[in-house]
C-alpha cells in the first residue's frame, strides 16, 4: 500500500534534507540520500529510508523527494511496502504514521 503526501515549506531542498536526517529517530534507516544543483539556486534532492513497523509486521519504505525547481521548496512523501499481505493491502496506518513523522520535523516551516 502506498501513500502519498505533498506540502510546502519555507527553506531551500539542501535544508529541509538536513532537518529530516537529523529529526529522523534511530528507528529509521537511511539507505540512500542524493542532492543535485541544477544552476541558478535550483535544487531537486532525494531521501529513501526504511523503518520497521511492529504493527504490521513489516518493513517499510519511503521516499522523500525535495525540489524548489517551481520556486518554492515542494516536499513529496511516498510510503510503500507498508503492508504485510500479497491479497489486502492493509498496513494499519503504518504508512501514514511514517510519512507523519517527516511533516512533523517540517512543521515549523512549513507554509499553508
Amino acid at each position: 500500500m502506498a501513500d502519498k503526501f505533498q506540502f510546502n515549506v519555507k527553506v531551500n531542498p539542501a535544508v529541509a534534507m538536513a532537518l529530516i536526517k537529523d529529526g529522523m529517530g534511530t528507528g529509521a534507516e537511511l539507505l540512500h540520500e542524493e542532492l543535485n544543483n541544477v544552476g541558478e539556486g535550483r535544487m531537486i534532492g532525494t531521501l529513501v529510508y526504511e523503518r520497521y513497523f511492529l504493527r504490521s509486521g513489516n518493513q517499510a519504505a519511503m521516499v522523500i523527494i525535495a525540489d524548489n525547481l517551481q520556486g518554492v521548496c515542494n516536499i513529496r512523501l511516498i510510503s510503500a511496502g507498508s503492508s504485510n499481505s500479497m491479497i489486502f493491502k492493509v498496513d494499519w496506518g503504518a504508512g501514514r504514521s511514517f510519512a507523519s513523522s517527516v511533516a512533523k520535523i517540517l512543521s515549523e516551516y512549513t507554509i499553508e
